[in-house]
């Protein structure tokens, strides 16, 4: 039996400022900001610093102009902060402790909800203490927002992490407006019917006025899932919520809103001299190659690097592609490396790249340069302008921006990106050279159209590409979802 969402105790407040209350709130799972050394590479004297990312660049301006607060944990276990100020954001800190950590977010988040919303690539594992943890954590999250938010404020609630909240926040504060938005897909109902907590998942996200996802599809079967297991009635992309009499209460309207990258800045580094230098100066040190390949990645189960190494081996092996002419750049950013999966994924990975290199280097050439570091967003751009080919072969993917960023950087119009139907960012780059990363003859065949794409034909595709990211950039995203949600309520109360 499935056990109730717990309530939020009306004496719940976290530390806060008495009387400091917020027209506009966003929420997600870690603040905007990193620890750092001040004094540092350029740090301030704060010790803290902005985070990278979209989501950060599109919602901070939009937090100073609207008496914004963002709620989120601070990264470290069993430490209490006080709510301050960074870059003109008030950031209200969640404490988390390290079983918090394990439980909640090692656990529920990441090892039941993140595989079985990725398609059951790996199997999700479910456990009752787990599920415990995720909603107490969820309603120390409540409890931040309602003892901060203004008479009614938006909320907007960032992903799979926080999913009960929407409804504990309704429940509390009827006079809020609601938002919650998806960054990773939402399953089939077919597949998401394994959780034993489905009917509680459902009912935290329908406290919500608008649920934002990724994809048409995403939506759709978030729709359908409601009306599977909660009996919901839903009509033009809307879910008739009601109580426990049957009266309707609220109109959760679920609608596809597909997120986008910070246009301006990457575009401002691709074309800044050093960025450029940096760019040439990759190519010379890889011995000045026909083609570099090009995939970056979060090292995950999801993004197929499993695949993309297959396929690349194999075209050596066949002879079809030369080391002395082709050389694959792999970016394997750290991942979740206390969670066993990825702990034997990374092993997996470097065994297999060990063995390519092992046959097919060399004195003067690398098949594979693997490089399993995180890189400041200025190396990530001169990456983009010093490869030929970008390969994106998730699994299964919410969106994927690196795509997006690599059709960004790409300001002479010419490479090449072979991509997943797979990813969301499918949906808007419909000129890429679209795979299905389980199909390994497929995709060899791609990334050789790729490096041999002629040049007219490059440019069309890219150009074409580009314009689509160019004019969908971030600030349209999060703008086009708060106006959505704003018409949404005034909507529903009329």
């Amino acid at each position: 039996m499935e056990q109730p969402v717990r309530e939020i105790p009306d004496s719940a407040a976290p530390d806060v400022a008495p009387g400091v209350t917020y027209d506009f709130m966003v929420v997600s799972n870690r603040l905007p900001v990193d620890r750092c050394v001040p004094g540092v590479d350029g740090n301030d004297d704060s010790g803290w610093r902005r985070s990278p990312g979209g989501l950060v660049t599109a919602l901070a301006p939009m937090m100073t102009k609207t008496d914004g607060a963002w709620v989120g944990w601070h990264g470290a276990p069993d430490e209490t902060v006080e709510p301050f100020s960074h870059g003109g954001m008030d950031l209200v800190p969640v404490q988390l402790s390290t079983d918090d950590v394990e439980l909640y977010y090692e656990g529920f988040s990441n090892a039941t909800l993140w595989p079985l919303y990725h398609d059951v690539i790996a199997p999700p594992e479910f456990h009752r203490t787990w599920w415990d943890s995720y909603r107490r954590v969820n309603a120390r999250f409540a409890e931040a927002v309602i003892a901060c938010a203004a008479d009614g404020a938006t909320v907007w609630v960032q992903d799979y992490q926080l999913q009960l909240v929407p409804r504990m926040l309704r429940k509390a504060r009827p006079d809020l407006k609601i938002g919650f938005f998806n960054h990773i897909p939402f399953p089939p109902p077919e597949i998401f019917a394994q959780l034993p907590w489905r009917r509680a998942i459902i009912d935290g996200l329908l406290g919500a006025d608008l649920v934002g996802f990724q994809r048409p599809s995403d939506a759709a079967n978030f729709m359908r899932s409601a009306r599977r297991f909660l009996g919901a009635s839903v009509k033009r992309q809307q879910v008739h919520v009601k109580d426990k009499d049957g009266a309707v209460t609220h109109l959760a309207r679920a609608q596809a809103f597909p997120i986008s990258i910070d246009v301006e800045q990457i575009s401002e580094l691709a074309k800044r001299p050093d960025v450029i230098e940096r760019a040439q100066q990759i190519r010379r040190d890889m011995g000045n190659p026909t083609t570099i390949l090009l995939g970056v990645d979060r090292l995950d189960y999801t993004k197929g690097i499993r695949h993309r190494l297959k396929a690349f081996e194999e075209l050596l092996a066949d002879g079809t592609l030369d080391v002395g002419d082709a050389t694959l750049i792999q970016v394997a950013s750290p991942s979740r490396e206390r969670v066993e999966q990825y702990r034997l994924l990374r092993e997996e990975i470097e065994g297999t790249v060990g063995h390519i290199n092992g046959t097919y280097d060399t004195l003067l050439n690398t098949a594979v340069r693997y490089l399993h570091h995180s890189y400041p967003v200025e190396e990530m751009v001169a990456l983009y302008l010093a490869s030929d080919v970008m390969l994106v072969t998730a699994l299964r993917d919410g969106m994927n921006l690196v795509a997006k960023e690599y059709v960004t950087a790409r300001t002479g119009e010419d490479g090449a990106l072979v991509l997943s139907e797979f990813a969301g960012a499918a949906d808007q780059l419909k000129q890429a050279l679209l795979i299905n990363p389980h199909d390994i003859d497929g995709l060899k065949a791609a990334i050789m159209t790729a490096v041999n794409l002629p040049k007219k034909e490059a440019t069309r595709r890219m150009r074409s590409m580009r314009k689509q990211v160019l004019d969908h950039d971030v600030d349209q995203w999060s703008a086009s979802f708060l106006a959505a949600l704003k018409e949404t309520v005034i909507r529903d109360d009329s």
